[in-house]
């Protein structure tokens, strides 16, 4: 059983008063396949062994708003199948915690067999707390792996002074992780990122990439030797923010190395942020827009064929519809082969007044109505 099949909905999307088909409103009216399961379970069961109360009506609410954002993320890209090994990176921020949780409570609702290994990277940073993600891990029983490399020196003794350490170390960390999913035999990498990172990074790009790409919730490596899933595609960064206080998870800080100021990321989730305070559909509607690329109406010419673009008129004419058509120059016009006296039409009679025909009154009042009936510019789609 695949993904397919087990994250299939049992609705339509709808599309919300913005024109957008909103997975997040949809997710919290209506139930998926697996995730009815959960429904039929009782609350208690849902959060047995979580710090906050159950009696929280914000938590669940948000929980099962988390639930079906995630399940639909991971059944519109097919993430998790049946038998999987998914290796969720936890790094001790609020992203990678969330993805967990959530991650295991499906694990104990859905209808599939998969299992789910935590792995993080110690990557040896000054002041890093190595004793949280251990005592955390074995508190809730995850079965996990702490791996210990001091890529911290490496990226110090490459990266110029002055320079941030990110990208660097990313890579580091990237391959360390790729080569150890390999060697355990899981099937899946989870990473934590959310609906903000990918808007983030297509930003980035867009203003300093000259490119227009972002992270996908799914992607093969370069070496084709790993998948990665982003089951937090369609989870917005506040809900996280608030999910994690809620459950009081230990974060551990990610500005450990020092090199975090003047980042172009920050400034652009600033910008992000204060969009969404100001217009709060706008970053759903750039998502949206990165799932509805129309490659004709861009500039690639390797994803759209531009150069083989050929007309395929017909023999009907249209004529302009108008009251009058002045041609300069006829002779030069003549000359070309065009027209000196192109024909012209009156405007679609339905915009004409039901007595156009009708002897016109000389009164004021009767002229100046007809006047403006006979001048409403009709709406016209031209195909460009």
């Amino acid at each position: 059983m695949t993904a397919a099949t087990l994250f299939t909905p049992q609705i339509t999307p709808e599309l919300d008063d913005t024109g957008l088909d909103n997975h997040a409103t949809i997710i919290e009216n209506e139930g998926v396949d697996y995730d009815d399961a959960a429904d039929d379970m009782s609350e208690e069961a849902l959060i047995e062994g979580q710090t906050t109360s159950p009696e929280s009506a914000q938590f669940r609410k948000l929980q099962k708003k988390l639930r079906r954002q995630v399940s639909w993320a991971i059944r519109d890209f097919n993430m998790i199948e049946d038998g999987d090994v998914v290796m969720v990176c936890v790094s001790g921020g609020k992203d990678s915690y969330t993805l967990l949780d959530i991650l295991l409570l499906l694990k104990r609702i859905a209808p599939i067999s998969f299992d789910i290994v935590a792995v993080n990277l110690d990557q040896k940073q000054p002041g890093y707390p190595e004793d949280i993600l251990p005592a955390y891990l074995n508190e809730q029983g995850i079965a996990h792996y702490i791996l210990e490399k001091d890529t911290y020196s490496i990226v110090k003794s490459v990266v110029p002074e002055g320079k941030t350490y990110c990208s660097a170390c990313s890579r580091l960390r990237r391959g360390s992780l790729y080569g150890f999913a390999k060697q355990i035999g899981a099937t899946k990498i989870a990473l934590g990122h959310h609906r903000d990172d990918m808007l983030a990074t297509f930003f980035l790009n867009l203003f300093h990439g000259g490119a227009l790409k972002s992270m996908p919730p799914k992607l093969l490596s370069d070496d084709k030797q790993n998948l990665l899933i982003r089951p937090l595609a369609y989870v917005e960064e506040k809900d996280i923010i608030e999910y994690a206080r809620l459950k009081a998870f230990p974060i551990i800080p990610c500005n450990l190395c020092g090199s975090q100021t003047n980042l172009q990321r920050a400034i652009i989730n600033d910008m992000l942020r204060e969009w969404d305070n100001a217009h709060p559909q706008r970053l759903a509607s750039i998502f949206k827009a990165m799932q509805n690329v129309a490659p004709s109406q861009l500039a690639d010419r390797e994803l759209f064929d531009f150069e083989r673009l050929s007309l395929e008129r017909d023999d009907n004419e249209r004529v302009f519809e108008g009251d009058n058509i002045q041609a300069g120059q006829t002779d030069s016009l003549a000359e070309i082969g065009l027209p000196v006296s192109p024909k012209t039409q009156t405007f679609n009679p339905k915009f004409a007044s039901d007595n156009s025909n009708d002897q016109l009154s000389t009164g004021t009042e009767k002229v100046a109505e007809h006047n403006r009936t006979m001048q409403k510019i009709p709406t016209i789609n031209p195909v460009l």
